[in-house]
C-alpha cells in the first residue's frame, strides 16, 4: 500500500489543489439547475445579474464603438466568458451580435446552458472546459483570440488567481476588453459579502464565498499590467434595501467590475 505520508509536498499540494477544485465544482453542480429560477432563492442573484448585464454592454458599446439602439449592436465582435455558468450573461449578449463562447467546469452548468440556449434558438459556443486547456487549444490551433473577455465571479474562487489572470490575458485581443467583475477584500465586503448574503438574507448558500480569496482592485491591476493591459474603469455595485433593486457606483468596498483594455 502506498503510504501517502511519504509523497513529495509537490505532489501532496497538487492533490489538495485538485480535491479543492472538485469540491468547489460539485458545488456549483448542486446549484446550477436553480440559478434561472425568477421566483426561486436565487432571484436577487438573477437581479444583480440584470443590472451587471447592462453596465457590461454599456462598456462594450462604448469601447467599440457601438450603437445600443440597434438590434444587433454587437455583430462581428468575439467574446469569451469564463466560468459562464447557467449562461445568463451568454445568452442576451448573443442576442446582440455577438459570437460568444461560454466554458465553465461544471458539466452540469454547461448542459443546462445549452439546453436553455437551444430552447431560445440563440447560438452560443458552450464548452466545458478550463480557461487554460483553451488557451492551449488557442495556441496550438493558431486560432484567434477574442475581442471580449468576461471573468465574473470566478477569481475569488480560485487559488492560483495569477494563473487565471495570465490565461484570460493571453485570450485577449490587442485592442480587446476585459471585463472582471468580482468581491473586494475588505471588512465591509465580509459583513456584506458573507455574513449578510450568506447567514443573514440567505441569498446564497453558506459556504459559497471565502474572504480570503476576495481581491482588490489594486491587485487586479497590479497583475493584469505585467500583460500590456490597463484598467481604464472600476465601477461598484449596490442594492438599495428601500428599491429592492440593484445600481452600479462609484463605491467598490463590497462587489465591483473592472475594465481593462489590452494595448495594440
Amino acid at each position: 500500500m502506498l503510504d501517502k505520508s511519504r509523497l513529495s509536498p509537490s505532489i501532496n499540494k497538487e492533490r489538495k489543489s485538485a480535491l479543492d477544485r472538485e469540491r468547489e465544482i460539485a458545488k456549483f453542480d448542486a446549484l446550477a439547475r436553480e440559478w434561472r429560477d425568477p421566483n426561486g432563492k436565487f432571484k436577487h442573484v438573477l437581479a444583480f445579474n440584470q443590472t451587471r448585464l447592462i453596465a457590461i454592454e454599456e462598456a462594450i458599446a462604448y469601447h467599440f464603438g457601438r450603437d445600443l439602439n440597434q438590434d444587433v449592436p454587437f455583430t462581428d465582435l468575439s467574446l469569451l466568458d469564463i466560468g459562464c455558468g447557467a449562461g445568463l450573461l451568454c445568452e442576451p449578449l448573443a442576442w446582440q451580435g455577438t459570437k460568444v463562447t461560454g466554458i465553465d467546469a461544471s458539466s452540469h452548468n454547461i448542459v443546462l446552458a445549452q439546453q436553455h440556449a437551444d430552447s431560445n434558438s440563440v447560438t452560443v459556443d458552450y464548452r466545458h472546459c478550463l480557461a487554460e486547456s483553451l488557451l492551449t487549444q488557442v495556441k496550438e490551433d493558431k486560432l484567434n483570440q477574442y475581442d471580449i473577455v468576461l471573468n465574473t465571479e470566478v477569481i475569488e474562487h480560485v487559488e492560483d488567481q495569477q494563473a487565471l489572470i495570465h490565461t484570460c490575458c493571453q485570450l485577449l485581443k490587442p485592442g480587446g476588453l476585459m471585463i472582471m467583475a468580482t468581491l473586494n477584500r475588505t471588512l465591509k465586503s465580509y459583513l456584506v459579502g458573507i455574513l449578510g448574503a450568506e447567514y443573514l438574507m440567505r441569498y446564497l448558500p453558506i459556504g459559497t464565498h471565502d474572504w480570503r480569496f476576495f481581491v482588490k482592485p489594486q491587485e487586479i491591476d497590479a497583475m493584469i499590467t505585467a500583460y500590456g493591459l490597463r484598467t481604464v474603469k472600476v465601477e461598484g455595485m449596490s442594492f438599495n434595501p428601500l428599491t429592492n433593486k440593484w445600481k452600479t457606483t462609484k463605491n467598490t468596498d463590497v462587489n465591483y467590475l473592472l475594465y481593462a483594455v489590452k494595448e495594440s
